[in-house]
């Protein structure tokens, strides 16, 4: 049991962001608790690799908003069952691809900096909602 965390191994996350120091660290303390992922530095690939993730890490910032609001719009739509975490420093700047809609998870927004065990305590949430066996 690394880190005295019980293994999440239920989950894959995709992580998307354009710094690859971001991308390293997070996937680096993911798999110390046992939990898999994927990285990607172009949002556009999103939709390539999140085939049996059941989370994705999006680091909003790195990427333009426009960009950002249509890739959100797509995945909600696609993949309603998927919890989408964003990490950023301007949480405001999201409220039209945030809006309430009853088909798909509403993405959780965690403010920067948001430490690795913040981000896989809203993973570990999202997983607990679906299993009741935690």
């Amino acid at each position: 049991m690394p880190n005295g965390l019980p293994p999440a191994s239920r989950s894959h996350v995709t992580l998307i962001a354009d710094n690859p120091e971001t991308l390293d660290g997070l996937q680096a303390y993911l798999a110390g608790v046992g939990v898999a992922s994927r990285t990607t530095r172009v949002l556009r690939d999103a939709a390539l690799i999140l085939p049996g993730s059941s989370a994705v890490v999006l680091f909003p910032d790195d990427f333009a908003l426009k960009d950002v609001e249509r890739r959100l719009a797509s995945l909600r739509a696609s993949r309603p069952e998927l919890l989408i975490v964003l990490v950023t420093s301007l949480p405001g700047h999201f409220h039209t691809a945030l809006a309430a809609d009853e088909r798909s998870l509403t993405p959780v927004v965690l403010p920067k900096p948001a430490f690795g065990w913040v981000i896989l305590d809203a993973i570990r949430a999202h997983e607990r909602s679906e299993d009741p066996s935690w």
